[in-house]
């Protein structure tokens, strides 16, 4: 594996992390706590990977232009900038969610993850929407 490598794992991890989330949401509706919280520690997991291979290829490669240009330039910065506001929004939110629940602040656990798990699920789907837009749309036409 090289650093060229890390965007598509980056965005293979996002991707897990995305049905990690959604199988815990569903978890947690149906009563399982046991495998809410595996599945909320799984999706922990693969993020911090996520965020290790991330910082790993920003360092050594920078950051890579988008090139489309016109309407398909805008819709990209449309998810790319709230993108990037909510990924570093989400990291106390998610760390502060687990503390809580680790503590059995039930409530107060509730009440961050109401921002947290929407936050978290956006960062997500976008990430993997931004890999697509960055590596895999051909834009020479």
């Amino acid at each position: 594996m090289s650093t060229t490598d890390l965007p598509t794992l980056n965005a293979i991890l996002n991707g897990i992390t995305t049905c990690l989330l959604l199988l815990g949401f569903l978890a947690i509706k149906n009563g399982q706590e046991d495998r809410h919280k595996l599945y909320m520690l799984l999706a922990c997991g693969f993020s911090a990977l996520f965020l290790i291979g991330y910082s790993i290829y920003h360092v050594n490669v920078g950051s890579v232009p988008f090139q489309g240009v016109g309407t398909i330039r805008v819709i990209y910065f449309a998810i790319l900038i709230p993108h990037i506001i909510l990924a570093a929004v989400q990291v106390p939110l998610i760390l502060i969610a687990v503390y809580k629940a680790f503590c059995g602040e039930r409530e107060s656990h509730r009440k961050m993850v109401k921002w947290a798990y929407p936050i978290w699920l956006f960062v997500s789907v976008t990430g993997v929407l931004v890999y697509i837009m960055l590596y895999h749309m051909d834009f020479s036409q």
